[in-house]
């Protein structure tokens, strides 16, 4: 069985631990997640995962080695995996937001290949969207990468240059799309229902939705035209929706949370 370091065990390090598990890509035991805090992933613990403070023995008994920690927290860590990979057994993969792969590969040294990916909290319940990119030569780790976070949602391999858009899309877009579901659900108390039923009737909506986009031949605007009609309800709250600035403020949201995702780590 694969042995997996996730280094950084915050909210993304402990989704994809347990998302993985669920998945059946692997059992608690073969996952070793670190953090400086250990209370703060006492629950990973209680369910079976191993947990420490100590980045290079998390290393040293794995395969895949996931960075996990925050922009300003990896030149720490990469200090610390100086030495402790091994080219002919490990294989990195990285979630750091705006850390390249030649940056990386500057600081962990020539041979271990190294994955650049960007899921979402998603992994959590294998929902999640995940963009990945690797560098020349390293197509047989790209493809381990690429399976793995297949159990735990969808993928796509893209260049390394479009991570920072993926970013504010992907990773960011779980916020976005959740703070739509909760206006939604406001909406909806607002018109009559209890919380919990209008959070219920969102959420469920939302969901129904987003399959309805990842048909095959289906388009956004395609489906929207199967829901109204002449002089309808539903174009007059799309309308609504549109003067009050819906779309424009969904679009420079993201072109906003990229420019910033670009500046959180620099090489």
């Amino acid at each position: 069985m694969t042995k997996i370091a996730v280094l950084g065990g915050g909210n993304l390090g402990h989704a994809l631990a347990r998302g993985w598990v669920a998945a059946g890509s692997v059992t608690p035991s073969d996952v070793h997640v670190t953090r400086r805090q250990l209370d703060k992933v006492s629950d990973l613990r209680d369910e079976g995962f191993v947990v420490s403070d100590d980045n290079a023995k998390a290393v040293s008994g794995s395969d895949i080695v996931v960075i996990a920690v925050q922009p300003q927290q990896l030149d720490v860590l990469l200090r610390e995996m100086t030495g402790a990979l091994d080219p002919n057994r490990h294989r990195v993969i990285s979630v750091v937001s705006g850390a390249s792969i030649g940056g990386l590969r500057e600081a962990l040294g020539p041979g271990v290949p190294i994955v650049r990916a960007m899921p979402n909290t998603a992994v959590s319940i294998g929902e999640s969207m995940t963009c990945l990119a690797g560098e020349e030569g390293a197509d047989a780790a790209l493809a381990e990468a690429t399976e793995l976070f297949d159990a735990v949602g969808m993928t796509l391999v893209i260049r390394e240059e479009m991570m920072v858009p993926a970013t504010a899309l992907c990773a960011c877009g779980v916020a976005f799309f959740l703070r739509c579901i909760r206006a939604a659900s406001q909406g909806g108390i607002e018109i009559g229902f209890h919380p919990e039923e209008a959070l219920l009737l969102a959420g469920q909506t939302a969901r129904g939705a987003a399959a309805l986009s990842l048909k095959r031949d289906s388009h956004p605007e395609g489906e929207i035209d199967r829901v109204t009609t002449p002089r309808g309800c539903t174009i007059a709250g799309l309308n609504e929706m549109e003067h009050q600035g819906l779309s424009s403020a969904l679009i420079k949201g993201l072109i906003v949370s990229a420019k910033a995702a670009e500046g959180l780590y620099r090489d």
